[in-house]
């Protein structure tokens, strides 16, 4: 007998407070992201003290801890906002869904295999230049948000035809007096560096990306992100490794604190990439003689 959905009710959506929509819509996004194989013991007091509700994935006995930068643009009914934002992550799981994953090694999750798609990403730390997508980011999806500024260089194809490196740098920040900017400071916190000249990636399909955070008094929740195109992965063997370089300028921070705790001097195991193709092009002009 078919039974009505009253009679077996799951938990209510999450509120989305005003003046949001969901879904957001991205207009452009370039996005790189580095991952690190690491010691387990210390990424699994950091997610329990962060994140109660999740457990931290295992690739043949090693977690994974993810470092990851984007730049957006969103296009909004009276104008445009552009966004950079840089997530700490720890890539995990809800508890209760531990018979529900295949085993996987860390390869195979950075192609995409898992297609629960309940291994997602654990915020630790989101550093952002925007006051309103900090307030978005924390009331929609509780993540741990607060103000940071970069500086970055990075492929483009208004740039170098054959500049294929990554550099971003992140500096700390806070808000100004009405709450409606960011102040920045000179203040070096971390960056990192990634030269993927000449080494071959892998075009993957690895979303939606399953976004996890923890709501103080709701607690766990998760917001899935789909990225409409493939990414580009570099598996990072022993010989490339070295084309990535962490650097932790601040200790005493707690972003740097965790860098150095949970990374440390840990090679980079992977690197995935994604650029928004462009949508128009304005031509080179030319000159147009006064007689023929």
């Amino acid at each position: 007998m078919n039974q009505s959905p009253s009679q077996h009710p799951g938990p209510e959506l999450p509120p989305v407070p005003e003046p949001y929509q969901l879904p957001f819509h991205y207009g452009a996004l370039h996005n790189i992201g580095v991952d690190y194989l690491v010691a387990p013991a210390p990424v699994r007091e950091v997610l329990a003290e962060h994140h109660p509700g999740l457990v931290a994935a295992e690739f043949d006995g090693q977690a994974c801890v993810s470092v990851n930068y984007q730049l957006y643009f969103a296009q909004y009914p009276n104008g445009g906002g552009i966004t950079q934002e840089i997530e700490v992550n720890i890539i995990a799981h809800p508890a209760a869904a531990l018979g529900r994953l295949p085993a996987l090694g860390y390869q195979q999750y950075a192609h995409g295999f898992d297609q629960t798609k309940l291994l997602g990403i654990a915020r630790i730390h989101v550093l952002c230049d925007n006051p309103l997508a900090i307030d978005a980011g924390s009331r929609l999806y509780a993540e741990p948000k607060y103000p940071g500024w970069f500086e970055t260089a990075m492929p483009s194809l208004n740039g170098p035809a054959r500049q294929r490196s990554w550099s971003v740098s992140c500096k700390r920040a806070g808000f100004t007096a009405d709450g409606g900017g960011i102040e920045r400071e000179e203040h070096p916190l971390f960056s990192f560096e990634a030269d993927l000249t000449g080494l071959t990636s892998e075009p993957v399909n690895n979303t939606p990306i399953t976004g996890y955070g923890t709501d103080p008094r709701e607690g766990l929740l998760a917001g899935p992100m789909n990225v409409y195109q493939p990414y580009q992965h570099h598996a990072l063997d022993a010989g490339a490794a070295g084309r990535v370089r962490l650097t932790v300028a601040d200790r005493d921070s707690a972003v740097g604190r965790h860098l150095d705790e949970l990374i440390g001097r840990a090679p980079a195991a992977g690197v995935w990439t994604y650029q928004s193709p462009p949508v128009a092009a304005h031509n080179r002009p030319y000159y147009v003689p006064a007689k023929v």
